[in-house]
């Protein structure tokens, strides 16, 4: 049987950049408050985006950020969600504008024909065709799994393609993206804003994916724990998990 190299990635701050869809997020979950209260509101959620980009201590991610700025505001759950959805129906529009990694298209197609590219997000499976064609790259993802409820939800995706061949998830949030593929003997990739607060536990580690490309081309090249990597790239193969 040939052995396939598998690379699953995020959607959202990983092959989807740009603060449109938390903006549109911030904006929606504002909508659904009192009137008078919207513009506060919206400014509250806006600074707590801002404030992740300043320090990723104390959230999660950017997400997590409005999400718990509005849970201070007593915005209930039930809103937010509402909101959240909202926010995706325009996702990849002038209201909710993505941007890919620098040279995404090109990376993706200088990968070897082994390869197989996969995505699992936790976002519902709405318009995010449209936000791969606006990435560039909605030809050149497989397999796509939506509403995953990760991080569980990436588990048996990990494990049916590790019986295939060596397996690399890419993401930008540890304990959903990553931390179930390294339990499962995989490899992988933290990006973004946390990506210094976990690199001594990942295989790669880098403050965008562009920074990681020559890294994940290596990867995609050998069977084995990389030896090297460029330089700028952080990397690591000893575990703690």
């Amino acid at each position: 049987m040939a052995v396939t190299h598998t690379i699953v990635f995020d959607f959202d701050g990983t092959l989807a950049l740009g603060l449109g869809p938390l903006k549109a997020y911030a904006r929606c979950v504002a909508e659904l408050v009192e009137t008078s209260r919207r513009e506060s509101v919206e400014a509250e959620l806006d600074a707590a985006i801002l404030e992740f980009e300043r320090s990723t201590d104390r959230y999660r991610d950017a997400y997590d950020a409005v999400r718990q700025a509005s849970l201070a505001l007593g915005i209930e759950d039930e809103t937010l969600s509402r909101g959240y959805m909202a926010s995706r129906e325009v996702l990849a529009t002038e209201a909710a504008p993505v941007k890919a990694p620098a040279g995404l298209r090109e990376f993706l197609e200088s990968l070897p024909c082994y390869v197989t590219v996969t995505m699992v997000t936790n976002a519902p499976d709405i318009r995010i065709t449209e936000a791969l064609i606006a990435l560039g790259v909605e030809d050149l993802i497989g397999a796509r799994v939506c509403s995953a409820r990760k991080p569980a939800g990436i588990e048996a995706v990990v494990r049916d393609a590790l019986q295939h061949g060596p397996v690399l998830s890419v993401g930008d949030i540890y304990e959903f993206d990553l931390a179930p593929a390294l339990e499962l003997g995989a490899d992988a990739a933290l990006v973004g804003d946390t990506s210094g607060r976990y690199s001594d536990r990942v295989t790669m580690a880098g403050a965008t994916l562009t920074d990681l490309y020559p890294a994940i081309s290596a990867w995609a090249t050998s069977s084995t724990a990389l030896t090297h990597v460029p330089p700028g790239t952080r990397t690591n193969h000893e575990r703690h998990n």
